[in-house]
């Protein structure tokens, strides 16, 4: 009688060379990481804020000269005729606030802000005017001195916030907060769906009913709920499917034309390069150089952008974030397509083409 016993298998070790490799890759993509999100912050300061003044020529010279020596580069003035034309540029948000100045001595000017549009640059204006007050009051003590006269009575510069913001987001964090969540579910579902729906048409129609769905559920947690978002719930929806579409379908295209390799796009595009540069928790004026610019070409600022418009500035002209949204969800989409017609025409069918990097679900 005779008996026979197999050996146990053992797996082998990582080879030292991997693991090293491995744990010093990882080690940078957490630094990549921390210096995405760390560096708007730390290098975030104001430069050339558009702001609108009016008033007498010479004041509008002085205040311009003063402010430039105090504060250089920080607003960028742009003159206008009155109050009322002040008022209509912060309404259609292109500038973030204004100087009124008065327009005979001893009238006290008039400072005009919109916390709706940024509460950091509200609160700028809001301590000028403060500055003003006291420069103003202080000339006119002085000249009161000289002249043998009494004191001037004190002279209060009125501070107006034009377009506040909402009573129950009054410091504004919950606008802000909302889009990190909203570039994560954008992420999430165009991942998701590549993973779990076979088929590049089919993943159209799952991207365009996840928006759908997304955007109305969405609205009303953040304003119906939370009160966050203002004006008309079909508008918010409406650019709420468009941004979760816009960041979605650029993932199932990319993954439809080349696998799942695709599915890095979310990740490496949208969340570490785009969402730092978008502008959502801080003006895009307080990014350095042409980066808040940039930003705005990509769904996370785009989609901060108009959700603030559609919010508190009805009167803003909104047709570039509209048309930012809708092309990369258009672009996304097509690319789906051709990916279609790609595993449709070539060797591979889409079922084997949704799962190529899967040696298990290819062969199955």
């Amino acid at each position: 009688m005779s008996t026979s016993s197999s050996a146990p298998v053992h797996t082998p070790h990582t080879p030292i060379g991997r693991v090293l490799a491995i744990a010093a890759a990882l080690a940078v993509v957490v630094g990549v990481v921390v210096l995405a999100f760390a560096w708007p912050s730390v290098t975030a300061e104001p430069h050339n804020l558009p702001v609108a003044v009016a008033g007498p020529e010479q004041s509008v010279t002085a205040l311009e000269d003063a402010v430039q020596a105090k504060q250089p580069d920080v607003l960028a003035f742009q003159t206008v005729d009155d109050r009322d034309a002040a008022v209509t540029a912060i309404e259609k948000r292109e500038v973030y606030g204004a100087i009124i100045l008065g327009a005979a001595p001893g009238v006290a000017p008039e400072v005009l802000t919109s916390s709706a549009a940024n509460l950091a640059v509200s609160q700028l204006l809001t301590g000028l005017g403060g500055t003003l007050e006291a420069q103003i009051n202080a000339q006119a003590a002085a000249a009161a001195a000289a002249a043998g006269a009494p004191a001037p009575a004190h002279i209060t510069v009125a501070v107006t916030d034009v377009v506040p913001l909402a009573s129950t987001d009054p410091r504004g964090t919950g606008l802000t907060a909302a889009m990190f969540p909203l570039v994560m579910g954008g992420m999430i579902g165009g991942i998701a769906i590549s993973i779990a729906v076979i088929g590049a048409l089919r993943r159209v129609l799952a991207v365009v009913v996840y928006s759908a769905v997304g955007g109305v559920l969405l609205t009303g947690i953040l304003a119906g709920w939370f009160g966050v978002l203002q004006g008309d719930f079909w508008t918010q929806a409406a650019v709420i499917a468009l941004a979760l579409a816009a960041i979605a379908a650029p993932i199932t295209g990319v993954v439809a034309l080349i696998g799942r390799a695709g599915i890095a796009v979310g990740p490496i595009v949208m969340m570490l390069f785009a969402n730092p540069i978008s502008g959502a928790a801080m003006p895009r004026e307080f990014l350095p150089g042409v980066w808040g610019q940039v930003g705005q070409w990509f769904p996370p600022g785009a989609a901060a952008n108009l959700l603030r418009d559609v919010s508190y500035f009805p009167q803003a002209d909104a047709s570039f974030s509209w048309l930012v949204l809708a092309g990369w969800t258009v672009g996304g989409l097509l690319l789906s397509v051709i990916g279609h017609f790609r595993t449709a025409g070539g060797a591979e069918p889409d079922e084997l083409a949704a799962h190529e990097d899967d040696p298990v679900s290819a062969t199955a």
